[in-house]
């Protein structure tokens, strides 16, 4: 299902101090790939994230998106040009309702603020805003304080201010994080809907292999910062290496 390459890194590389927490990580997404980034804690997944969001920047190699060097590009220019992400602690305003969350993302998308913005286009975002709280099964729950709604619901609005960016690549941090069993599952019924309704590509960070193996097309592994295998789920599966250092193996 999977298409032409849309996300790739070459070489790519974060250092904190002595501390080197992504090393040389070469990744290629294709366009309308499910792929699931995992590996033990402190393997570098959530800095993988944000070095290709632009929360963080590299200290080494390349980052390309959509055939451009955006290596140096900030994280509100990346967001604007189809690149959008989640984070692994909720990040909604509480006070705010549904609707208004999702709002603030549409209006990003803009580029302008509101005062500046054509009634026209205000228009759009709004409609924008009601689609994606339909799209995750949030719409009845539009006029609600978004601090009221459950953990799970809050996920879901997370994934929501993210499609109202319109983006192409969407980078979810541990989306299923705190979740329970129904609502995990949930998310991987919501994902697959997504993708296949505006064919966008994804890259999940998760610790649920069941969800892994059930959701993602492929799966790279990091292991202290570097690649320690790529494949499909059931061939990162039967890996000596990650049976040994993630999964316990000998």
């Amino acid at each position: 299902m999977a298409g032409e390459l849309i996300l790739e890194t070459r070489g790519l590389g974060r250092r904190f101090g002595g501390l080197l927490a992504v090393n040389a990580v070469s990744l290629a997404l294709r366009d309308g790939e499910i792929r699931a980034l995992i590996g033990p804690n402190g393997a570098g997944k959530t800095t993988l994230i944000n070095l290709l969001s632009g929360l963080t920047p590299a200290s080494a190699g390349e980052i390309r998106f959509r055939g451009a060097d955006v290596t140096a590009w900030p994280a509100a220019r990346r967001a604007r040009a189809g690149l959008a992400r989640t984070m692994q602690v909720t990040a909604i305003c509480p006070t705010l309702t549904v609707l208004e969350n999702v709002w603030l993302s549409a209006q990003r998308s803009l580029g302008r603020p509101p005062a500046l913005a054509s009634r026209t286009s205000l228009r759009g975002v709004d409609e924008r805003s009601r689609e994606c709280l339909a799209v995750v099964g949030l719409a009845a729950r539009a006029d609600e304080p978004a601090g009221s709604i459950g953990h799970g619901d809050q996920r879901l609005l997370e994934i929501a201010m993210a499609l109202a960016l319109r983006p192409r690549v969407l980078l979810l941090d541990e989306p299923t994080a705190g979740m329970s069993v129904k609502e995990s599952w949930e998310i991987v019924t919501r994902l697959r809907e997504i993708r296949d309704r505006d064919r966008l590509t994804v890259l999940i960070v998760e610790h649920d292999m069941e969800i892994v193996m059930e959701l993602a097309e492929r799966v790279t592994v990091l292991h202290l910062g570097e690649t320690l295998a790529e494949g499909t789920p059931d061939e990162v599966a039967r890996n000596a290496d990650v049976q040994r250092v993630y999964l316990g193996g000998r």
